[in-house]
């Protein structure tokens, strides 16, 4: 591993577990919309973009599956639903393989549903990065969907909304090709909103994010 490399992945390391042991030490409030995940999720102001609703963000970036299998004790506490975004570091830091990925994946997913058994449960699809990422990222979400049915969750594809004809991140949604901007969380935003609203959580619309800029809805996740 190179200088610069090592000294990443020390900060990331660090960073997480600085952010896992405020998670320890706070009380985990019942009754809320868990938001799980990585950096993305972290990112997301969550109780601005839903105002409506009681949220928790437990997003820690530069997590990954693992990591979130061993915190979900400062995590889950009789959730009213629960997003998962979760893969995107196992598929580019550590680069494993999709199948290997989705494996980790549903070993999260069954422990979560132990936890929640009737909590909403939605499984957000891996997002687009760089266009080299297309293939590997379009075959572990098609893994996701099948993880999705068998344990009574829903399978959120984000690829419509975020994804560019080449398969990439949207450039407007992003300055790295792999984080969100204001406007690519508002594009994520305004899909949850569709499947919170299914569940009679909030309306169906929200002025703030049909002005914030519209998503392409035309596309689906390209068969593999």
């Amino acid at each position: 591993m190179n200088p610069i490399a090592r000294l990443i992945l020390g900060f990331v390391s660090r960073s997480i577990t600085m952010r896992r042991s405020q998670f320890k030490e706070l009380p985990l409030p019942p009754q809320r919309v868990l938001f799980l995940g990585d950096s993305i999720t972290e990112g997301g102001q969550w109780d601005e973009w839903f105002p409506q609703l009681q949220t928790l963000n437990r997003g820690i970036g530069g997590d990954d599956v693992q990591g979130v299998l061993t915190r979900l004790d400062t995590a889950i506490h009789d959730p009213v639903a629960i997003s998962l975004l979760i893969g995107t570091n196992d598929l580019g830091g550590a680069k494993r393989k999709a199948e290997d990925i989705a494996a980790s994946i549903q070993e999260l997913v069954k422990e979560i549903r132990k936890r929640a058994p009737k909590a909403p449960f939605l499984i957000n699809s891996v997002m687009p990065r760089r266009r080299k990422y297309r293939e590997n990222i379009t075959f572990l979400n098609s893994l996701l969907r099948n993880i999705a049915a068998r344990e009574n969750a829903v399978f959120v594809d984000l690829w419509p909304a975020l994804a560019d004809d080449n398969g990439a991140l949207r450039e407007e949604f992003t300055a790295d090709a792999l984080h969100l901007n204001g406007l690519g969380y508002a594009a994520w935003a305004k899909v949850l909103r569709s499947e919170f609203s299914t569940l009679g959580l909030v309306p169906a619309t929200n002025p703030q994010l049909e002005s914030a800029g519209p998503a392409k809805q035309e596309k689906s996740s390209p068969a593999i």
